[in-house]
């Protein structure tokens, strides 16, 4: 889906002018919506003219699927690398969320761009985007979590399907409430504490015992 909008001429420009461009956009994107961002602001933010913007992006919406498109390849790598170690998966979790962490901190507007998406107002494009940025991600945990039932290295009596979608809404919620203002909210009037005062580490590990006895502790 999302290569055919990858440009040669934008492909050809500096990597550092590309990641740039890419943020400057995932920054409008993120705060305004796919409607309201405006492509002129963008080109004007990034410091390049309005017609070499479109000669790299034919539309607005060939450039919001890049931004996409960059957010996945970040989050791909760091999956990849973590669920197909040869690691038991209590341990690929713990990585997993600290991962998450990481890429909070990193990489906020991509995970604020993740966040409007679930918001989409077009139905089509919504349930295209879920597809294609959901089914790729999926396959990686429900691969790990299979592998670690037929190793014995996790309780029996699990579905590997949904446990891999209720592992991912945590994740998922963890990274909103480090990036996204509703989350960081009400992770404070749960907590008492503001996200950027909560240590990390307590939240590893208590997040790592809630999935332990997820995974493990059966009747």
């Amino acid at each position: 889906m999302f290569n055919d909008h990858h440009k040669e001429a934008f492909e050809r420009i500096p990597d550092e002018r590309r990641e740039r461009i890419l943020e400057i956009a995932t920054n409008e994107f993120s705060s305004k919506g796919y409607e309201n961002a405006n492509i002129n602001i963008i080109a004007r933010n990034a410091g390049i003219s309005i017609g070499l913007m479109y000669k790299y992006f034919s539309t607005k919406e060939d450039l919001f699927l890049t931004c996409i498109a960059r957010g996945m390849e970040i989050l791909e790598h760091t999956l990849e690398d973590l669920m197909e170690s040869r690691d038991k998966l209590l341990i690929k979790a713990e990585k997993l969320i600290r991962a998450a962490c990481d890429l909070s901190r990193k990489n906020e507007n991509y995970i604020r761009l993740y966040n409007e998406l679930t918001a989409e107002k077009d139905s089509k494009r919504a349930v295209s985007l879920a597809r294609e940025i959901e089914g790729r991600t999926s396959r990686i945990y429900i691969t790990a979590i299979a592998q670690a039932l037929a190793s014995g290295d996790v309780r029996q009596d699990l579905n590997p399907r949904l446990f891999a979608f209720f592992l991912a809404n945590l994740l998922t919620t963890l990274q909103f409430s480090f990036t996204c203002e509703y989350y960081k909210e009400r992770l404070k009037i749960y907590t008492g504490i503001d996200t950027e005062l909560l240590n990390e580490d307590e939240i590893v590990n208590q997040l790592l015992k809630f999935i332990e006895s997820a995974f493990t502790f059966e009747k």
